[in-house]
Formats: C-alpha cells, structure tokens, sequence
C-alpha cells in the first residue's frame, strides 16, 4: 500500500483497493488571478466492491482503512488549506455510500494552492512524490502555466504485478475554467472549448504515470 500512498492522494486510501476510480481536478480563474480549486475523488464505480472491503480487517495483507480514518485525513488536510495565506472558504464532503469525496477551496492567486499542497505533502497528508508547484501564473504576461510532473515510471516499475493493477482502469480529468478568453495554448491535448473560456484533458493516470500524455501546458490569454 505504501508505494501507491507516494504516488497519489493519502487522504482516501480505499480507492487503491481497487482500479475503477476517477479524479477530477478543476480550476476556475477569474482576471484578477483569484478563483476557485476543486479536486473530487470518485470510486463510485467500484461501491459494491468497496463496500465488501470495508468490512474487512486486511486484503491481500494490507490493512484496509476505516471510515473514521478516512475522515480524520480528509478533515486534516482541510484545516491545513485553512491555515494556508491565500486560501479560505474550504469546504468538504464525503459520500461514503457512493465513495465519492470531494475538497474545494478558494484562492487569491492559483499559486496558494502550490503552498497548500506542500504543506499537506510536509505533513504526510499527500505523499512526497505528488508535485507542489503545479500552477504558476503571470497576470502581467497574461499567461497560466501547469508546471511539468516528473515521472513515476522508475517507482511504478519496482511494484508488484498486483499493484499495478490498481492504476488499469483509473483515469484522470483535469478542468480549467477562464473569465478571460484562450488566444492559445501549448498542449493540444487539452481541448478547448467553444466559447474559448475554458480547456480539459482526460487521460488513462497510468499514461500520466509513463508520460505518455503530458499535464504541463502554458495558456495565453487576449
């Protein structure tokens, strides 16, 4: 369990239990660079499965993680968003019928998220190899940047064949909304939407994991 705890989210644990589960990352920006951050963690593909396991003391010799633990992460990683500069009207909720969670947060500039991520990667909330810096923005340049992630490949080669298995079917769906209207972008594998205010790119985590599809992508604005 702990090489999965590296690579991803530490604060809902069971998702690793099994390979359905989708995260969705979404940014609203508005001109001044203040806005919205939302991450949702959602298994509800997987519930039946889940809900089995969670009965359970261990699964293939890993401890399987109760309610109450889950809900102590997800409420210690909001308390720690509160006290991030920047960051206010952090807001929770978890839905442990259809193993969905979900954290939101506004923010003065997208960089105070950068700042909360580390401090939940400093107090083991996230696991070390999550990237901190994942946002910059230049107001003046009118430009948004999602910074490069390094690659897994060398920590995802050293697991077991089983768990490996977890990241087959899990996918990743990142969502960036504008006021501001896209002149262009860097990354095409991000679509653009009609009205030019807001770009989204869905892919298989395993190919972000390999860098077979990139998240870095730098937004220029009119």
């Amino acid at each position: 369990m702990k090489n999965f705890l590296k690579l991803f989210l530490l604060f809902f644990p069971l998702l690793f239990l099994t390979s359905c589960f989708d995260i969705l990352d979404k940014v609203n920006v508005k001109a001044d660079g203040t806005g919205e951050y939302t991450i949702i963690l959602n298994a509800s593909k997987s519930k039946t499965r889940l809900a089995s396991i969670s009965k359970t003391e261990t699964i293939n010799g890993k401890k399987v993680p109760k309610k109450a633990e889950i809900e102590n992460k997800i409420n210690e990683a909001a308390k720690i968003f509160k006290g991030t500069p920047g960051i206010s009207n952090v807001k929770t909720s978890m839905d442990f019928d259809n193993y969905i969670i979900k954290l939101s947060c506004n923010f003065k500039n997208i960089e105070n998220i950068n700042a909360g991520l580390e401090k939940l990667k400093a107090q083991k909330i996230l696991g070390k190899m999550i990237p901190g810096q994942v946002y910059s923005q230049d107001l003046s340049k009118k430009t948004l940047t999602r910074n490069k992630v390094n690659t897994f490949k060398e920590d995802y080669n050293k697991m077991s064949k089983a768990d490996k298995e977890v990241f087959n079917d899990a996918r990743y769906t990142s969502i960036m909304q504008f006021e501001n209207t896209v002149k262009s972008q860097t990354n095409n594998a991000y679509v653009l939407s009609p009205n030019k205010k807001a770009l989204k790119l869905e892919a298989d985590i395993l190919d972000l994991i390999l860098q077979k599809k990139q998240i870095q992508n730098t937004i220029f604005f009119q």
